[in-house]
């Protein structure tokens, strides 16, 4: 499916190195200002064009927003809201071996043997490209959210084994080096979240925003409060009498608590390797993950 969401719905297009990507969002209500250089800052932040370890097409793709309907003088017009960014920097002869190769760890031989067809063009749906529209809609519904005063913030937390944010461009610089990749965790707060956002047994919180991170190219994990710690004992993370409980990442039996909301989401190093093939390849993905992070997270909260 490319369609998400059923309050603000939310309908994907476009290949990674076709024409153009893109999106339709509808269920957004008339008059609402959008901010468009907050939608430039994350594109940008999105394309890595000032981070250490990502691709040099993130460098020359400029991600520029044509807005198609639904919008004018800056103001939603209430009905749907179609946009393109157009891949100005597509390069599909540098993916021509990829018309009779698979990569391991990559969607090509499962796309081939599902649909019978497959872009091969640097991966076509499969391609984190497709993000770049996530990001679009996710900023409209997150300045939507901000008027309600909720925020969301996400950052990169481990790169490897590292943990400190200091060292993460030095071990980015020396995989990079060496043609590789690794993978990386990224963590996102979300406050201002009021209490009762959720739905017991099969609609819970943290199923919605499980669902939402593991559809990010790459993202191969998610937890949420102490996680997959383990290090802790029952009466150590639930003392008597803490409530809301602050160990819970936010989310008690499906339901906000009214604390902020933690949650984690880990992502796989890159399986397309600059060591082995040709074209241009990320080192670690979770560096340009941070903003997509973010936009999912707002389009889950606007449809809940």
């Amino acid at each position: 499916m490319n369609l998400f969401g059923d309050k603000w719905t939310f309908l994907s297009f476009g290949e990674s190195h076709g024409r153009a990507i893109g999106g339709v969002l509808d269920g957004v209500p008339s008059g609402l200002d959008i901010d468009m250089d907050m939608i430039r800052t994350q594109l940008l932040l999105r394309s890595g064009q000032n981070a250490v370890g990502t691709s040099p097409r993130a460098k020359n793709e400029e991600d520029e927003v044509e807005w198609l309907s639904g919008v004018m003088d800056g103001k939603t017009l209430g009905t749907p809201i179609a946009f393109l960014i157009r891949n100005t920097d597509a390069r599909p002869e540098d993916y021509e071996w990829m018309r009779t190769h698979f990569r391991p760890g990559h969607a090509d031989y499962t796309y081939q043997q599902k649909y019978g067809i497959r872009d091969w063009r640097g991966g076509g749906r499969a391609s984190a490209r497709e993000t770049a529209a996530r990001v679009v809609a996710g900023s409209i519904a997150r300045q939507e959210l901000e008027k309600r005063h909720i925020s969301i913030h996400a950052e990169l937390v481990q790169v490897g084994n590292e943990t400190n944010p200091k060292n993460f461009d030095t071990l980015l610089k020396q995989i990079q080096q060496e043609g590789d990749s690794i993978g990386g965790i990224v963590r996102c707060t979300v406050e201002g979240l009021p209490v009762g956002v959720g739905e017991p047994v099969f609609d819970k919180l943290q199923s919605h925003l499980a669902a939402a991170m593991m559809s990010i190219n790459g993202c191969k994990g998610f937890d949420y409060g102490t996680g997959f710690d383990m290090s802790k004992k029952g009466s150590e993370l639930y003392p008597e009498g803490q409530v809301p409980c602050v160990s819970s990442g936010g989310i008690e039996g499906g339901i906000s608590n009214g604390l902020p909301v933690v949650f984690r989401c880990a992502f796989k190093p890159a399986a397309t390797l600059a060591q082995r093939y040709k074209g241009r390849h990320d080192v670690c993905i979770a560096v340009r993950a941070i903003p997509v992070v973010e936009a999912m997270t707002a389009m889950v909260l606007i449809n809940i």
